[in-house]
């Protein structure tokens, strides 16, 4: 079964908030807790399964960038349990940002298990280790503290923004309470036409895993 990943909601100080979007409606599920902030890289939002892969619309129409993440799933896809489902930006293709030295093309930000349940985000790092696959950058873990997120460098030429979220598990009807994002001014307009525009594949860092699976 195809679930479509959750819509994660901006915090009251991102910018990029625009009309359609939802902005947390309070912090109280992250207050006192436990979490980690982590880039928000500029690329589609790609949920890999055993057997299959979308993109966040469950109707994913061909393109070059979706062909190298189904490539890159069947080097690993065995290894998903049945149920589970692997979720990540894909950032084969020049979007609006252009990255130089990408660890890969595929950074894996969350696993989700047969209950719909977020795994802890240690958790997380052990599946990309075991797969052989980056993580966003972290940038920021520790207890919740407003006032050091708000004091987070975003460099908008060079990030698209954060996002955070607990460090323990995250059930899928608890998301919009538990994870936000920090997204910079404009994005939404800039990004719109990747999908038309002939495909320009980002920079990998020397050594980076450009074509697994081929």
């Amino acid at each position: 079964m195809r679930i479509k990943y959750p819509s994660t909601p901006h915090l009251p100080w991102s910018p990029g908030l625009q009309n359609g979007d939802r902005r947390i409606g309070d912090l109280g599920g992250l207050i006192g807790q436990d979490v980690v902030v982590t880039e928000k890289l500029d690329g589609e939002n790609t949920s890999l399964y055993r057997t299959d892969l979308h993109a966040r619309s469950l109707d994913t129409r061909p393109h070059p960038s979706r062909s190298w993440v189904k490539a890159e799933r069947g080097r690993f896809g065995h290894q998903i349990p049945g149920g589970w489902r692997l979720c990540g930006e894909n950032v084969y293709a020049v979007h609006s940002l252009r990255y130089e030295a990408l660890d890969g093309y595929f950074y894996l930000f969350s696993v989700w298990d047969d209950q719909n349940v977020s795994r802890p985000w240690d958790e997380v790092l052990d599946w990309a280790a075991r797969l052989g696959v980056p993580t966003p950058r972290e940038l920021y873990r520790g207890m919740w503290s407003e006032a050091a997120l708000r004091a987070l460098p975003v460099d908008p030429e060079r990030m698209e923004g954060y996002v955070v979220r607990v460090t323990g598990a995250i059930p899928y009807v608890e998301f919009p309470r538990l994870m936000a994002k920090y997204v910079r001014a404009g994005h939404v307009q800039t990004d719109g036409h990747w999908l038309t525009k002939p495909v320009e594949a980002n920079g990998l860092r020397t050594g980076g895993n450009s074509d697994a699976g081929r």
